[in-house]
């Protein structure tokens, strides 16, 4: 297409040059040899091709790219860098995954597409094809580059990435390992996260030179990137991420710091505004990549009332508990009113000794008026853990009963009355923590306090008669 313009030896030396020189031309003239339109690019395009080029150079070994769907991603950091290096490399060796095994592929199609196409030929005459390349998922170079494509989670048994040599020898280039209906699961994160760390980290051929480079719409704080670059304070440098290493980040939000719209041609600020007011839940992680909606997921905690003093008239009392990372007890009443009441919270990370002490201290100070509800694991060492905790706690009101439904479900009918403004908080130290865990859930690293109170409130709404010093059901 844009070719059949520059007739001339001269003309084609001098896109052959300015494309085998800098990634950013490249993407430019093959965009329009694939899409057969002009590429409408971007700053941000040109800042994400700037972080590959220190990639290609080695002095970026630890990549993280954060930007909105639809944003060119893709189109940028997987199917043209693979080829553009490749043509200077043809022997790299490149392992891509993505959330799906079929994603991946089609990716890795691509690639051998612009592999194979007029122009990349034009630029880089040197590369070829292996006769016996076939597979859309894995194909080979005649000089023994190979790029292999599978899903998160899939096998790779047999396949590395990069050369045990200096200089650029390929990468493993990760492009949205979550799905993003999946992303609110624990289980689900948490397995692509242990995935990368027991499978994927170990395919790097040179494990001091192989580059990984992860890019991704955030979907949850504790997602793939937010493991990789660890926890900090506003303000503070990063240190090393979830796997101990330094990663460095290019962070692209859909409305910039000073209220601009990142990519006006596919997003005015109007528009992300409405999207925004949609949807602040999608919008706070996928767009503005930061997970945690500062107003607005399932909670909107600005319109609890913080009160310096229990008021009068609580008809009843349970504290409801948390049980798994953290442990959290939170104390919720019932006004006669028809009103709520969170009155405390508990909150520790501690081992079992000093995790029941303070159950049981916890009781105490709640007394006989209060009931205590524990959450019971599923199969036999649930229901041991409960009839030990029943027993530290005999003489006090308790209640145990198994989960049911995902932790979004269990907070909703709290949540419903946390908006309407039908919730009072009594002031103390462990409000903002408890606040600001309101604001992220589900998105937030932790639940345990959200979870302890959707407990509480669950029986707090259920059958009076239930109510009275107990022991667990079935023991």
């Amino acid at each position: 297409m844009l070719l059949r313009r520059f007739n001339t030896p001269a003309e084609r030396r001098a896109i052959r040059d300015a494309c085998r020189a800098d990634f950013y031309t490249f993407c430019q003239f093959a965009f329009f040899e694939r899409k057969g339109m002009k590429w409408a690019h971007n700053w941000h395009h040109k800042a994400i091709c700037d972080e590959l080029m220190r990639v290609y150079r080695g002095e970026v070994l630890r990549l993280i790219v954060n930007l909105p769907p639809r944003y060119s991603k893709t189109e940028l950091v997987v199917r043209l860098f693979i080829a553009w290096c490749l043509g200077h490399v043809p022997d790299s060796e490149w392992i891509h995954t993505s959330y799906a095994a079929t994603l991946a592929a089609v990716n890795a199609s691509d690639v051998r597409d612009i592999v194979q196409s007029d122009f990349y030929r034009l630029v880089f005459p040197e590369v070829q094809l292996s006769a016996d390349t076939r597979a859309k998922d894995h194909w080979k170079t005649t000089a023994g580059g190979v790029v292999y494509a599978q899903g998160s989670g899939g096998t790779i048994t047999g396949f590395g990435a990069g050369k045990m040599r200096p200089g650029f020898g390929g990468a493993i280039v990760i492009d949205d390992p979550h799905k993003a209906d999946e992303a609110r699961s624990e289980a689900i994160r948490k397995g692509v996260i242990d995935w990368f760390g027991n499978t994927l980290e170990s395919r790097k051929n040179d494990p001091k030179r192989t580059p990984i480079i992860v890019v991704m719409q955030r979907l949850h704080e504790q997602d793939l990137a937010g493991f990789l670059l660890g926890e900090r304070k506003e303000g503070e440098p990063r240190g090393p991420g979830g796997n101990g290493e330094f990663w460095a980040h290019l962070c692209l939000p859909a409305i910039q710091r000073d209220g601009t719209a990142l990519w006006p041609a596919k997003h005015s600020i109007e528009q992300l505004r409405v999207m925004e007011q949609a949807n602040p839940y999608v919008f706070a992680g996928q767009y503005q990549q930061r997970p945690s909606p500062l107003a607005g997921g399932l909670f909107k905690p600005d319109q609890i009332e913080g009160v310096d003093a229990m008021p009068a008239g609580a008809v009843r009392w349970v504290r409801g508990w948390d049980l798994a990372d953290w442990t959290a007890g939170g104390k919720l009443a019932q006004l006669a009113d028809g009103r709520y009441v969170i009155a405390d919270m508990v909150r520790l990370r501690e081992g079992p000794h000093a995790r029941d002490a303070a159950l049981k201290n916890t009781a105490a100070r709640d007394g006989l008026h209060c009931s205590q509800s524990l959450p019971q694991d599923p199969g036999q060492a649930g229901k041991t853990q409960v009839h030990y905790l029943t027993r530290q706690l005999a003489g006090y009101p308790i209640h145990t009963s198994p989960e049911s439904g995902d932790k979004w479900t269990r907070a909703e009918p709290l949540a419903a009355q946390v908006n309407v403004g039908n919730v009072l908080m009594l002031r103390g130290p462990w409000n903002a923590a408890l606040i600001e865990e309101m604001r992220s859930f589900p998105n937030g690293a932790y639940d345990d306090q959200v979870d302890a109170l959707s407990r509480a409130f669950a029986r707090l709404v259920g059958p009076v008669h239930l109510f009275g010093t107990a022991t667990a059901p079935g023991l």
